[in-house]
């Protein structure tokens, strides 16, 4: 409550500013300071497919400019995020896998330049953020613009592609954990109408993880034909990480067990548990075993016409084929609440072997056409979008709790080597069945303006069919709707309430009807208020939401009955505030969320902390004798998360609540002539945290400190 009441104090304080220049997510291409307007800049090919005005719009939208998080020192999609209302960044603590992002107590689909860019698991490769000019999270149900997808929203990450008015600069990173990374971002103009640009990094850095390593080499090159009515793009990017998965399920039992942050019902979990702390380093696989290495190669066109001012066309075509090599030894799971290793500290290990690809094929093409009738105006786009996706992955996997004995391992002094020789005596993994998803979508949505009135209708149809291995198909079709309505008053007071729907396939058959499992189906209402004061550069939004997810598992019926009955429901419901502004040389942001969630089993959702809240300062002034200094500090605050579980062996029900912590970033840098210097520090204390406990039986330590040097040249 306290910092509910101190986020809406900053939000009253903020009302009373005077107009000053624009910042860094500017809308208006105007060079009047008076009309620019600051309600974040969303592209062509941005979350909501709209040239729509964010201020006008009945949705929650964040914006997160590469100069805003490029200052806050972000190195991976998750630590974008962490400076966002309504989004968990690192759920499950350090990351080298992927990102995994939760959007208002949901997993978020990530997209690229509007095209979804992430399928199955375990089988893509990581976005890189330097690769990257905003990230965009349009959030709630967003079916009737994307077709299937979870009720929270999605992350939308803009590519850096060729144009006119481009910077060239060569960048240096040198950092802790042996941080090396060299970058450039190389821009040329042909002619008139012709930009090429070429944007490529090499890394080559350890981790906080021992033996856990985070290199890539990346290149994107593209090319840009643009004139006043027309533009197109070819843009290809080609990435081959090695790495390995800094999550190593750390057994509670040296982790939450003996951690102050974490409480765990009931005792008889930390039953072997002998006060030993497990460090957070350490590195329970094997050096000559675990690897998680991907490639990917990425073709994107995007295009644009201009037939008339009011009528256009534009497309999105992307294919993309993507692997990945995971192998990786663990404690094994035995269950909820059952210790995977003795009082010693000793247990048995699972070993997973996996080769995982995904191939994309997609497009997505649309027209936009504005008119009025009488007096109201519209802004009408339609499109139709089709996908077609194949996931495979072939893999071994040998649990020790199996009968064939895999060693054991010492979860304080691990000792490496002893690798099962099916795994190394070039035993072909097994061959598992491609996925082969097709999906046809058919949407139109019109923004009408009576005055001060916005209305927003949105429908969609859509067809998705899933095949596995030449099995049967199944197919799903829905239709989804949204609706808006946003009063924009002149004191720069826009009052909203908005509906939006969301569908997900759950491929599968429900064992007690014996007929394909019906998708889940989502739906949000939200009542918000966002607030412009005339003249200023404040952007002020609040919402409160209320979502909706139906045909889940039944959990009164899966006990001693077949799988499934779709008659579950979650909830989740919550309170979001964005504020941001800019006093003279002040830039000044603050964030807010708070949820109630229930599963359809009456739990919390597991990992999603009820309240979350951080705030930004930077000072970088633009005249004066500290001229290109700039100095940013910030600090993020993550509430307590619950995971539930039934437990086993006579254990449970089991909770385990992750405590709250707080973490402080701050960044120094200075600019003279072409050369910049900048200096991030995150989690500045060093604090040592879980990101989150679950009741399964394992810990996931947060983010160390991180220091990187920073040196640019641009020209």
């Amino acid at each position: 409550m306290k910092l509910f009441l101190s986020t809406i104090s900053s939000i009253a304080l903020l009302q009373g500013v005077a107009p000053v220049q624009a910042n860094a997510i500017d809308l208006a291409e105007s060079t009047d300071i008076e009309e620019i307007i600051v309600t974040g800049a969303l592209s062509r090919y941005g979350a909501t497919k709209s040239a729509i005005p964010i201020i006008e719009m009945a949705r929650s939208i964040s914006v997160e400019s590469e100069k805003q998080f490029r200052d806050k020192g972000a190195l991976t999609l998750d630590d974008v995020l962490n400076y966002t209302s309504g989004v968990v960044g690192d759920t499950f603590g350090f990351s080298t896998r992927g990102d995994f992002p939760k959007v208002r107590g949901f997993t978020a689909s990530e997209f690229r330049d509007g095209q979804q860019v992430l399928f199955g698991f375990y089988n893509n490769t990581r976005s890189d953020v330097y690769m990257l000019e905003q990230v965009e999270v349009l959030k709630g149900p967003a079916s009737v613009l994307y077709g299937k997808g979870t009720p929270g929203g999605i992350v939308n990450a803009i590519s850096k592609v060729a144009g006119p008015d481009r910077d060239t600069e060569l960048i240096v990173d040198v950092g802790t954990l042996n941080r090396f990374q060299g970058a450039a971002d190389l821009n040329l103009q042909l002619s008139d109408n012709v930009f090429i640009r070429f944007v490529g990094l090499a890394r080559d850095s350890d981790t906080q993880v021992d033996f856990v390593q985070d290199d890539a080499l990346i290149i994107m090159p593209s090319i840009t034909y643009q004139t006043d009515t027309t533009s197109l793009t070819a843009m290809v990017e080609v990435v081959d990480r090695n790495s390995d998965t800094a999550q190593q399920f750390l057994p509670l039992q040296g982790t939450g067990c003996v951690s102050d942050q974490v409480t765990i019902t009931p005792t008889a979990v930390c039953a072997n548990a002998t006060g030993e702390l497990i460090e957070p380093s350490t590195f329970l696989g094997d050096p000559d075993f675990n690897r998680y290495n991907t490639n990917s190669v990425l073709v994107s066109i995007l295009g644009f016409h201009e037939f008339t001012p009011n009528f256009s066309i534009e497309t999105v075509a992307r294919y993309k084929d993507s692997s990945a090599d995971y192998h990786q030894t663990w404690m094994t799971f035995l269950g909820d609440g059952v210790p995977r290793a003795d009082a010693n500290g000793n247990g048995e290990r699972t070993f997973y072997d996996s080769k995982g690809t995904s191939e994309q094929f997609a497009g997505d093409i649309r027209v936009r056409w504005s008119f009025d009738t009488g007096s109201i105006e519209h802004e009408v786009f339609a499109g139709i979008a089709y996908q077609h996706v194949v996931t495979d992955n072939d893999s071994i996997y040998i649990s020790g709790t199996s009968a064939q004995s895999l060693g054991t391992q010492n979860i304080y002094n691990p000792v490496y080597g002893d690798i099962p020789a099916v795994f190394t005596d070039g035993t072909a993994p097994f061959n598992g069945a491609a996925t082969t998803t097709n999906d046809y979508g058919f949407y139109i949505s019109d923004q009408l303006s009576f005055g001060a009135l916005k209305v927003n209708l949105g429908l969609r149809y859509d067809d998705s069919r899933t095949q596995s291995a030449g099995g049967p198909t199944q197919k799903d079709n829905a239709t989804s709707f949204s609706a808006g309505l946003l009063y924009a008053l002149d004191n720069g007071l826009s009052p909203y309430i908005s509906f939006a729907e969301s569908f997900e396939p759950v491929i599968g058959t429900d064992g007690f009807t014996n007929i394909p499992l019906k998708p889940r189906e989502g739906k949000q209402f939200e009542v918000g208020l966002k607030y412009q004061p005339p003249g200023t550069r404040t952007y002020i939004t609040l919402a409160y939401f209320d979502i909706e997810e139906s045909n889940l598992p039944n959990p009164s019926g899966l006990v001693g009955q077949p799988d499934s009955q779709q008659e579950g429901v979650g909830t989740v419901k919550g309170v979001e505030i964005e504020a941001q502004t800019t006093i003279g040389d002040v830039y000044l942001e603050g964030n807010f969320t708070l949820l109630d969630t229930e599963t359809a089993a009456g739990f919390p959702f597991s990992s999603i902390p009820e309240e979350q809240a951080s705030a930004w300062l930077q000072y970088e002034p633009s005249t004066g004798s500290l001229q290109g200094f700039r100095f940013g500090a910030g600090v993020r605050y993550t509430g307590d998360v619950t995971s539930d579980g039934f437990g086993f062996g006579g254990i449970g029900p089991i909770s385990i609540v992750t405590g709250s912590y707080v973490l402080a970033d701050m960044m120094l840098g200075y600019t003279v002539n072409k050369w910049d210097f900048t200096l991030n520090l995150r989690n500045i204390s060093d604090k040592q945290y879980y990101g989150t406990c679950l009741a399964r039986g394992d810990c996931f330590p947060g983010e160390d400190r991180t220091i990187v040097a920073r040196i640019a040249h641009r020209f």
